[in-house]
């Protein structure tokens, strides 16, 4: 596209400012397209799964976690970063096991979305999974979850009334909205 590309700034210099176990700090010097100089702070992130698990009753799992950076506790899609090396499809049946306590039989991928563009480059690859099985969680030592089953048109109504508020939480229930409502192998009730 002609105009999209009078828009790209390019990277002169980058300097990391921050190299931790997860994340990394970058602060970059840019050209602007108006060929004037900036500077941009970005994130350097692994990416990340999530994924919409629904039982064979036809409940869906959420979870509850405290998430320290903001001080409270959301209601959240089981998901989990991308190590290294690893396989997307090897992250989501990770975390379907660690934080929901299920195994699934069919999963299907419905997208992707970018979370923090303005300063970060994390990715979040977006799934459904059905005819899943309950069995029990398998947390890691420093994660603290709480699964809870309910239906899938009462997770979409706690997002119209804001208790659900995590941004990977709503765009895995729409895409899996979506998703089912042109592949879906049953019907939802909303």
């Amino acid at each position: 596209m002609q105009i999209a590309r009078k828009l790209v700034e390019k990277q002169r210099t980058s300097q990391k400012v921050f190299d931790g176990e997860l994340l990394q700090v970058y602060k970059d010097e840019v050209i602007l397209p108006d060929g004037n100089t900036s500077y941009r702070e970005w994130i350097d992130h692994p990416g990340a799964c999530a994924i919409l698990p629904v039982l064979q009753n036809g409940q869906v799992v959420l979870i509850s976690q405290f998430r320290y950076p903001v001080g409270q506790i959301f209601y959240e899609v089981p998901a989990g970063k991308i190590d290294p090396g690893e396989d997307p499809f090897d992250t989501i049946e990770r975390e379907l096991k660690e934080e929901a306590g299920v195994t699934a039989r069919n999963i299907a991928y419905t997208g992707l979305f970018y979370p923090a563009i303005g300063y970060a480059n994390e990715v979040i690859h977006l799934y459904v999974a059905w005819d899943c099985d309950q069995q029990e969680n398998n947390v890691d030592p420093d994660e603290f979850v709480e699964p809870w089953k309910i239906s899938f048109s009462e997770s979409l109504s706690m997002v119209a009334n804001g208790e659900i508020t995590d941004g990977k939480t709503m765009a895995c229930l729409w895409k899996a909205k979506i998703w089912w409502e042109k592949n879906g192998p049953f019907k939802i009730n909303l």
